[in-house]
């Protein structure tokens, strides 16, 4: 088992989970929401997000940071204070040794859901199925569990691919890629 801490990060809120995971079964550990007090500046909410995500690290002692990638908003100074809140959360990580692995949106939502298309109560519904939750998790925390259960995932894919792949021709591997395996 590997354990795994998924992070949604926000300027505002920030969901976290933490799961034990062989790429087969995922089992809960913690997960909840950050939440910062947008009454100070930007920078303090920063150094208190690197430091809850530093504290979460300390109390579970997870090996991987799985957290969602940037993407493109409309409102440029959202864009840049979740740059600055991801920024916080991985130099939380990396410094205590951690390796980050990073997974758009869609990703993640089509590693849980099957679709990457799906909406938010959807990834809530199956982060509760998948992890057997007594009730669906709030969104921030759901998208935290979703984010971790696709690196589970996703590693495990990724194992089983390589060791497809090993001691395969160019032309072999060329001819699974086309088939789409």
């Amino acid at each position: 088992m590997r354990r795994i801490l998924g992070i949604d990060p926000g300027s505002r809120v920030t969901g976290f989970a933490v799961i034990d995971s062989d790429g087969r079964r995922s089992n809960h550990i913690d997960s909840g929401c950050i939440r910062l007090d947008t009454q100070v500046a930007v920078p303090q909410r920063l150094g208190d997000l690197y430091q809850e995500v530093a504290a979460i690290v300390e109390r579970h002692r997870p090996r991987e940071l799985a957290i969602e990638q940037v993407f493109l908003a409309k409102n440029a100074d959202s864009a840049l204070k979740l740059g600055q809140a991801r920024g916080a959360a991985i130099c939380a990580a990396v410094t205590r040794g951690l390796a980050v692995f990073e997974y758009s949106a869609r990703m993640v939502k089509q590693a849980v859901v099957g679709t990457g298309a799906a909406d938010k109560e959807q990834v809530q519904h199956m982060v509760r199925l998948i992890l057997k939750l007594s009730q669906a998790p709030a969104a921030d925390q759901a998208d935290a569990l979703a984010i971790a259960l696709a690196h589970a995932h996703s590693f495990q894919l990724n194992e089983r691919l390589n060791g497809r792949i090993k001691g395969q021709t160019q032309a072999q591997l060329q001819s699974l890629a086309v088939a789409g395996r």
